[in-house]
């Protein structure tokens, strides 16, 4: 597993544009969709239910909950926090055996560090499969981590990305959501983002998201850098 630096990152970020990134996780940071699908089409086969990838497709970018509520209308009768425990560890053991990271992600994330704008993660999976996550990553490039057992509303209501901005505004003085960028890649997320007031920035990925005036959208993180992103953020000051 790599070492972390443990260097701290500055509070104050060079750029005069963006004061913060808030990064979703699953299918944007990196492709644990694969793992999310396998595992809900297994749990609903043990039950005799059959599992369509449509269906699989309408749960990414979803809180967990309502993922286990739509499992248990499948056929899977086991209670929720069993259904998101049994899911999670299934990821758990994918991510540990391979991370596939979405192209340009650690390119981006190490740009951002280098220009001292910090970056916070805003995900629905849950404490452990976000800590091993960061794990893996060649530094320590997020400030801070909200996961979807933080709050009692998940995406696509903005609660984790306004408590993701109550976190970030602890290390940036004078925080302004909308020098915020907040990346997503699923229609819930996306959707929760745009509604706590960041700049919402869509790379959509495995399910097709519709366009919207509330988000941009971008082919891919492959490329972008701060100058990009505060290009991002400044047309979604003038819109």
């Amino acid at each position: 597993m790599p070492t972390q630096n443990p260097d701290p990152m500055p509070a104050r970020p060079v750029n005069s544009r963006i004061q913060g990134v808030l990064w979703d996780m699953d299918g944007t940071l990196l492709d644990t969709e694969p793992y999310w699908m396998a595992a809900e089409a297994a749990l609903v086969a043990e039950f005799g239910g059959r599992w369509s990838e449509a269906q699989a497709l309408g749960l990414v970018g979803n809180a967990l909950p309502d993922a286990a509520a739509a499992l248990q209308r499948a056929g899977v009768e086991l209670p929720e926090r069993e259904i998101i425990d049994r899911l999670t560890a299934e990821v758990l053991a994918g991510v540990a055996r391979r991370v596939d990271w979405r192209p340009g992600a650690l390119e981006l994330l190490e740009a951002l560090h280098s220009a001292n704008v910090p970056c916070g993660l805003v995900t629905m999976s849950e404490e452990p499969l976000a800590a091993l996550v960061l794990d893996q990553l060649p530094k320590k490039y997020f400030a801070f981590r909200v996961t979807g057992d933080m709050v009692s509303r998940g995406k696509p209501h903005p609660d984790p990305y306004l408590l993701g901005l109550d976190k970030l505004g602890d290390l940036v003085p004078d925080l302004d959501p909308s020098r915020v960028v907040g990346i997503e890649d699923s229609a819930p997320g996306i959707a929760s983002a745009a509604a706590s007031g960041i700049v919402a920035v869509l790379v959509e990925h495995i399910a097709p998201v519709p366009d919207s005036p509330s988000w941009q959208r971008v082919d891919s993180l492959a490329g972008l850098d701060v100058e990009s992103l505060g290009a991002l953020a400044s047309i979604g000051v003038r819109a």
